[in-house]
């Protein structure tokens, strides 16, 4: 986004403002996997620009997101004011609102010592905010989808074509576990967690991303936030920072009515396996073509995380420590056997490449974010020539114990109910399956507590 956009940014804020507008520091942020965040001044103010992407323009969707912030903020909830919105800015909807003060990265929430303060407070903080966002009634905001959770979680994991036992497995334990009770019906966020909310020495200054936003029971978002995918290595379960007893006190302080354990770790579970979609989701759009960004490509390879997150939260696995496959490798990797090519070989090449992405120090905060994923997924490659074909071999062999040729197989004979009477032998399969994929993808993960 050069010059050009930027005048017609301006053009639109001097309309607002009736006397021009000076617009400056225009600059892409990391992130935002389905739309794109752009920040800049406006007469020295700053200002976020939320734009849908080319040729996937969604002005009713962009609308409602409007509709919420402002809904929302007359609720008592933190968020951005509302500057602007509309339907055609380079040629597509989008929204201008505040940029607040503060930070959003988690690892810095979760490590820095100027929010050690603040960090002990957060999971209280959260559940008030979630209870004052819960107090909006469904038809607050027109337009709001209204569906069965679990129904479209699986209608979509069932598009991709491409059965999966552990989401099985996950499916199954829904499904015959399913809460009684709920929470009633409510405005959700959809994605209140952890990276999702502007933090600073005093607490939550904003919540953002408002849109998954849709009409549900409450508790679903009181399980999300809890989803181990946002404590990022943390042991404490609310995105990192407390315990969940904090959070559903600070729920019932503000006027919520909270879930029981049983009732909360159900949406646990369901929110888990629903990142589990979602990563895969994603990823269809490099698979599909429509998107060649390698962090889409990455994300794809990021499905077995949450997978093994499933396991844990059904208490079908424990975290265990494996070490990185490539740690003491010389560079010369699997193939140093002589061979019609010349030297370096292809694990040395990958080796290469991956070092330079690191050393590499661009100043878009985009491009920093990009070379990490791509050092992640040279990584990847390289534990997959070096173990690929080892793991092929087991997971035959597993399968086969198991009469099966393929993991479909095995995935639509645990919906059936084929394997009922041999559980503890799928189970075994399962774990041992998404471990060895783990062991590529991303080894650490398999060590962070449950």
């Amino acid at each position: 986004m050069s010059g050009g956009p930027a005048e017609e940014l301006a053009s639109r804020l001097e309309v607002l403002a009736g006397r021009p507008v000076a617009v400056g520091g225009l600059k892409r942020l990391s992130g935002g996997a389905s739309r794109e965040t752009w920040a800049f001044e406006a007469d020295g103010r700053p200002l976020i620009l939320r734009l849908d992407p080319p040729g996937r323009p969604d002005a009713p969707a962009m609308a409602r997101e409007a509709g919420l912030l402002m809904a929302a903020a007359a609720a008592g909830v933190p968020v951005p004011a509302l500057v602007d919105h509309g339907d055609a800015l380079r040629g597509t909807p989008y929204l201008i609102m505040e940029r607040l003060a503060g930070e959003t990265i988690p690892r810095r929430l979760l490590r820095d010592e100027r929010f050690a303060a603040v960090r002990p407070a957060l999971a209280r903080e959260l559940g008030g905010i979630l209870a004052r966002l819960h107090a909006l009634r469904p038809d607050a905001v027109p337009g709001l989808p209204d569906g069965d959770p679990l129904e479209e979680l699986a209608a979509l994991y069932e598009s991709f074509a491409e059965p999966r036992p552990a989401v099985e497995l996950a499916l199954r334990w829904l499904e015959r576990n399913r809460p009684d009770a709920s929470g009633g019906r409510t405005v959700v966020h959809g994605d209140f967690r952890n990276g999702n909310l502007m933090v600073d020495e005093r607490g939550v200054r904003g919540v953002l991303d408002w849109e998954l936003a849709h009409v549900g029971d409450p508790w679903e978002d009181l399980g999300w936030l809890c989803v181990k995918a946002w404590r990022f290595g943390s042991p404490e379960p609310v995105g990192g920072f407390g315990p969940r007893a904090d959070l559903l006190a600070g729920y019932a302080e503000a006027g919520g009515t909270p879930p029981s354990e049983e009732e909360l770790h159900w949406w646990e579970v369901y929110g888990t396996l629903r990142w589990t979609v979602l990563c895969r989701n994603q990823a269809e759009r490099y698979l599909s073509g429509s998107d060649a960004s390698v962090e889409f490509a990455v994300l794809g390879r990021r499905v077995c995380e949450q997978e093994h997150d499933l396991l844990l939260s059904l208490g079908l696995t424990e975290p265990v420590a494996v070490a990185d496959p490539l740690k003491g490798l010389d560079g010369s990797g699997p193939a140093a056997v002589p061979g019609p090519h010349d030297r370096p070989g292809a694990s040395s090449l990958i080796d290469a490449v991956s070092a330079y992405l690191a050393s590499a120090e661009p100043g878009d905060e985009r491009l920093r974010f990009h070379n990490r994923v791509a050092v992640s997924a040279l990584r990847i490659a390289r534990r997959e020539l070096l173990l690929g074909d080892l793991h092929w071999v087991a997971q035959r062999e597993r399968l086969r114990a198991l009469g099966c040729a393929t993991d479909a197989d095995l995935a639509l004979g645990i919906r059936n109910g084929r394997f009922d009477d041999r559980m503890d032998e799928v189970v075994c399969a399962v774990r041992a399956s998404v471990v060895d994929k783990l062991v590529v993808a991303n080894p650490r993960h398999l060590s962070q507590p449950a």
